[in-house]
């Protein structure tokens, strides 16, 4: 009889318990949840810059510093000495948005490298040039065969040299490429031991200012030099409103530098350590004006991918539309 009376009580008891734990399981699964929407949201936006460029003017002024704190957020600056290294740190995590010339994406891309295109600056094909020393006997790119020229490896000047070389029917082949960082070649070049330099601002108008370098050409009718911006496709796809905050900030800094090139020169000369001459030359020859990615500079993108590709310099094909922001 104590069996018989006690069997309802205990599928009762069994019924809420089933309740109590699927309210549980799913109070749990929308704490879990949120927990991880909540992650998403980053507590620092990490930014990578280069010595000189917007985002040094941007970092001088504090805009976008206090405009993301207001949202809890906190940016973090680190430099880096030039594109290729800019990218190995954002494939490593330790960057979310960074700037580079037109060929380190390329390079990046083909390493499995997983970013998106967010914008980019016009042209700027003044601001990087092939340089030799004054005195040197090299008086045009078709004098280079045999010659020893410095590059930084798969930087925006990397394009320009394959293309200056290919305008003066020069194969790859025919130069000795000597794969330096801007510090290093400059000691190369100043001590004499490489014959050339390819080169970008301000290190171009530095070297032709203070290391007697005499251009042998400039990008001007060879290449586009077009600045990038690049974030991780995680951050533009999770945090898109970061990523917009970042390029309005950009164009309100365009939009005062380009107007201001002297107050420019002397807000990053000690910054950069160069004098606020040469970056009043370089910022002469930079480009302004933040602007969105569009079918054609993809093209352009392409072009440069698939003249890698045939010189065996990345290992495959690439399809750079894959690197496309779906903008939210």
């Amino acid at each position: 009889m104590s069996d018989r009376t006690n069997k309802p009580f205990d599928s009762a008891r069994r019924r809420t318990l089933f309740k109590l734990a699927a309210l549980g399981a799913g109070l749990s699964s929308g704490l879990a949840a949120g927990i991880a929407q909540a992650a998403d949201a980053p507590k620092t936006l990490r930014i990578g810059y280069q010595k000189y460029g917007n985002f040094v003017v941007l970092k001088a002024r504090g805009s976008l510093d206090k405009r993301l704190a207001a949202q809890g957020v906190t940016v973090q600056w680190l430099e880096f000495p030039a594109g290729p290294q800019l990218l190995e740190g954002l494939n490593a995590g330790a960057v979310d948005i960074g700037t580079v010339g037109e060929t380190p994406p390329i390079f990046a891309q083909a390493a499995g490298v997983d970013f998106v295109y967010i914008g980019h600056e016009p042209p700027a094909p003044h601001a990087e040039a092939i340089v030799v020393p004054k005195d040197s006997g090299v008086h045009s790119v078709a004098e280079l065969r045999g010659k020893k020229v410095a590059l930084n490896k798969g930087s925006n000047v990397h394009y320009l040299l394959v293309e200056a070389l290919r305008k003066s029917n020069l194969a790859w082949s025919d130069i000795q490429p000597v794969y330096l960082a801007p510090a290093d070649a400059r000691a190369a070049f100043v001590q004499g031991s490489i014959d050339a330099w390819a080169i970008w601002d301000p290190y171009l108008a530095a070297a032709e200012k203070q290391a007697n370098a005499r251009q042998l050409t400039d990008a001007n009718g060879i290449v586009r030099n077009v600045q990038y911006y690049l974030a991780t496709r995680k951050i533009a796809t999770a945090q898109p409103q970061l990523v917009h905050a970042v390029l309005e900030e950009l164009d309100q800094v365009d939009r005062w530098a380009r107007d201001n090139v002297p107050a420019v020169a002397a807000q990053l000369s000690p910054l950069v350590g160069l004098d606020s001459g040469i970056l009043e030359t370089a910022l002469g020859r930079t480009s302004y004006g933040v602007q969105s990615i569009d079918p054609a500079t993809l093209a352009y993108q392409q072009q440069i991918a698939d003249t890698f590709t045939s010189l065996k310099l990345i290992p495959k094909k690439l399809d750079v539309t894959e690197a496309r922001w779906n903008v939210a």
